[in-house]
């Protein structure tokens, strides 16, 4: 089968397209034929070497995955031959990666794909989806009528907080850069669509959120953090959920923090368990069907140009270009 791997860490082009083993299910696993997998950032910093997790070499790179069962193993009781699937959380943990035309998963990483869901928008929604449904109702408790801000409500993560949260009962404040992306924000349901690049954007996210009571959950996407302006404008007993900026160190407004009641949570979605996934993932099923959640796609490419597809997701991760709104997918060749 084809796949994309790499034999060292480094920059895109370290990324090969060629032929490695089919493999075969283990007991507890299903094969998948590949549909569609898509690109996130964690994807690029494991390729980069900065985060370790590669266990040998070569790795087929890639988390998300949709497609269709080809095979399962003898103690699968969940899926059968035909059923269309998605999945995260791969080429994690010494698990196989996505980014092939078949990938064999433990079939707890696994869940049912909607009739009406292609293949592309499932692996599309796979990270980013159960990072938002897990961030919000998880870990940060969010309830009806709650304010939620979140930066970048047309990026992958972003806009999957914007319409979950907005599914929930929540008023939804996001920020974009371009008409662009405060056109697909407002068709997401965002309450308050700001330019993130308005010297006023405090002051109007402060007169949005005051008459009730503050932010009450901020959800954080950003690579830098600004805790000090973050906690100015935060409700009292609000969360702060942080999810990015593996490097980041700023500076921390203790006594403001203490005086709110505040928390902060630190989440990382592939640290949890698979029944909490897996229920993340029926919410998202469910939401799906009831047209509350519908993954946005920025850009498709074939599988076969993963580098190009690294390339893309870099430029927009570290280099903030904007070039792309939404999930980069790639289909098989």
């Amino acid at each position: 089968m084809k796949a994309a791997l790499i034999r060292q860490t480094g920059s895109p082009s370290v990324i090969e397209f060629g032929e490695v083993p089919k493999p075969e299910p283990r007991p507890t696993e299903v094969l998948v034929k590949v549909g569609a997998v898509s690109v996130n950032p964690i994807d690029t910093y494991i390729r980069a070497g900065a985060v370790s997790m590669i266990s040998q070499f070569p790795y087929i790179i890639g988390s998300d995955l949709a497609g269709t069962v080809e095979a399962i193993g003898s103690e699968i009781k969940r899926f059968k031959v035909g059923d269309r699937v998605w999945g995260s959380n791969q080429g994690l943990f010494g698990r196989r990666g996505t980014f092939a035309e078949y990938c064999s998963v433990d079939e707890r990483w696994l869940y049912p794909t909607p009739a009406k869901e292609s293949d592309s928008e499932a692996a599309a929604g796979a990270l980013v989806g159960l990072t938002a449904h897990m961030g919000l109702f998880l870990h940060a408790g969010l309830g009806p009528g709650e304010v939620v801000f979140v930066n970048g409500g047309a990026g992958g993560v972003g806009s999957a907080v914007v319409q979950l949260a907005k599914a929930a009962g929540a008023f939804v404040i996001t920020t974009g850069g371009s008409e662009q992306s405060f056109a697909i924000c407002k068709k997401m349901g965002a309450d308050l669509v700001l330019d993130y690049s308005n010297h006023q954007l405090d002051d109007q996210i402060r007169a949005f959120s005051l008459p009730h009571g503050g932010v009450h959950l901020w959800f954080e996407t950003q690579r830098e953090p600004m805790l000090d302006r973050t906690v100015s404008l935060m409700a009292p007993r609000g969360r702060i959920v942080l999810m990015a900026g593996r490097a980041a160190r700023p500076e921390f407004p203790v006594g403001p923090f203490y005086v709110k009641d505040l928390r902060i949570i630190g989440f990382a979605m592939f640290n949890g368990a698979p029944e909490e996934q897996r229920a993340a993932a029926e919410k998202l099923n469910t939401l799906y069907e009831f047209d509350r959640w519908k993954p946005l796609i920025g850009k498709t490419l074939p599988l076969s140009d993963a580098a190009i597809a690294h390339e893309l997701q870099e430029a927009n991760t570290l280099q903030k270009q904007g070039t792309v709104r939404g999930k980069i997918v790639l289909i098989p060749d």
